[in-house]
């Protein structure tokens, strides 16, 4: 995640191209139902959430000046609506958003931020993705966003300058022995 940019404008077209990969990302259904709202005035979006004082001591003054911000939106009722269809109507998901175990507009927004982080990465673009946390509402009603529609959280893009690493970075990657199960387990191949 870079969390220091250079002010410079992205490239003619390359936001657009990097919105329609992430518009491809997989969604439950076909149901496509992840947005964005791009705001290329950076100012507009930090104005909602960083007051003066809070921005006087903000630990990365460098992810302000990202020229590009990307809210990711999420429609959870466009679930409802798909499931309701008939091809889905058994699955009895389209009665409301209390009948999904799995609240899968997050998923399937978070693929699309995923993808949205790679394909910016494959442009050598610097990414980060971050919150909107108790700022949820101002950012909807600050960039006029219907209120049927989540904040997933905001990707920066913008061409990266000299980086330092956060706190978070610094921690070690669990090796993959944790985080991997395998079933069954595989044979035990140590001689004795």
């Amino acid at each position: 995640m870079c969390r220091n940019y250079l002010p410079d404008p992205l490239p003619d077209g390359l936001l657009t191209q990097l919105l329609d990969q992430a518009r491809r990302s997989p969604s439950a259904g076909n149901t496509q139902a992840v947005e964005f709202c791009v705001v290329t005035d950076p100012e507009q979006y930090w104005r909602l959430t960083l007051t003066p004082e809070r921005r006087a001591k903000f630990p990365w003054p460098g992810l302000l000046v990202a020229p590009v911000l990307v809210v990711v939106l999420t429609n959870p009722e466009r679930y409802v609506e798909r499931y309701a269809e008939p091809d889905k109507a058994h699955t009895g998901l389209g009665d409301s958003t209390d009948a999904w175990p799995v609240p899968y507009w997050w998923v399937d927004a978070g693929m699309a931020v995923q993808t949205l982080l790679m394909a910016a990465s494959a442009a050598d673009l610097g990414s980060c993705f971050f919150g909107t946390f108790e700022h949820e509402e101002a950012v909807l009603d600050g960039l006029n966003i219907p209120k049927s529609h989540r904040i997933v959280g905001v990707v920066a893009l913008g061409h990266p300058a000299p980086n330092r690493s956060s706190q978070s970075a610094r921690r070690p990657r669990r090796p993959l022995g944790e985080v991997l199960h395998t079933h069954p387990p595989p044979p035990n191949t140590e001689d004795g």
